[in-house]
């Protein structure tokens, strides 16, 4: 168990480094990251396929494009045409804002926050496919994103302000994307719940030919009170083959 629990972890470590490198990671920094566990070749090779299966390039890019639904291509496109709007900096004024943010300026706060939303969908293109929308990470980018602009001052130099937003844009992402995996893991459970009762009500109502009752469902399939209240309850008491009280 131990060494699954470290395989998982350093999978995961894996992962993200992948994600901070654009999706992209060698072969050689994986093995790096998995030589305490010695792995066989097989497994190794596993590994890669699975970073691959999850839109991460081992040893060549990924063009995390090709795996955007045609939704989620039209919605990009016409997010970043609105973002061409914002005036464009040179380098030397981007580092001048971002000084200016980091002591605590509020025009430079809010120029940096501009200057960094085209930035925002590249990261969560990293992010699409497992289950949130690419419109939803986008809004967690920007919320982070005008989060992180009011923290620079931690910083002791300005070109250290894009890894940290952009560590904290993708923090957000991944945490909406667990929370959204929680929550569907519950609506999965609730569901089952649902139809557990609702198919031994309707086996029961083929067997008597009416509905049933609270009562008989109860008797006949084992199920509480409480499971068969509360699934009709859940469901708006809407399996109909058991009668309405």
């Amino acid at each position: 168990m131990e060494r699954e629990t470290a395989f998982a972890e350093i999978l995961e470590e894996v992962k993200r480094k992948a994600r901070a490198q654009q999706n992209f990671i060698t072969k050689s920094e994986v093995e790096e990251a998995f030589s305490t566990l010695s792995l066989s070749e097989q497994q190794v090779e596993m590994v890669f396929a699975y970073l691959r299966q999850n839109k991460i390039g081992v040893d060549e890019p990924v063009d995390v494009d090709a795996y955007l639904e045609e939704e989620e291509r039209n919605y990009l496109d016409n997010y970043l045409e609105a973002l061409e709007a914002i005036p464009k900096v040179t380098d030397g004024e981007r580092e001048a804002i971002t000084l200016s943010a980091m002591a605590g300026d509020k025009d430079a706060i809010r120029r940096l926050t501009e200057l960094m939303l085209p930035e925002v969908p590249q990261v969560a293109k990293l992010y699409t496919g497992q289950g949130v929308s690419l419109e939803d990470l986008i809004g967690e980018g920007n919320v982070a994103l005008s989060l992180g602009v009011t923290m620079l001052g931690a910083l002791e130099h300005a070109h250290e302000a894009q890894g940290m937003l952009g560590k904290m844009m993708m923090d957000a992402m991944e945490d909406c994307i667990a929370a959204r995996a929680v929550e569907e893991k519950s609506d999965r459970k609730i569901a089952d719940k649902v139809n557990k009762v609702a198919d031994a009500a309707n086996t029961l109502q083929e067997e008597l030919r009416r509905k049933v009752t609270v009562e008989e469902l109860m008797e006949e399939s084992g199920l509480s009170r409480k499971a068969i209240e509360d699934a009709l309850r859940i469901s708006g008491g809407k399996i109909e083959s058991i009668e309405s009280e």
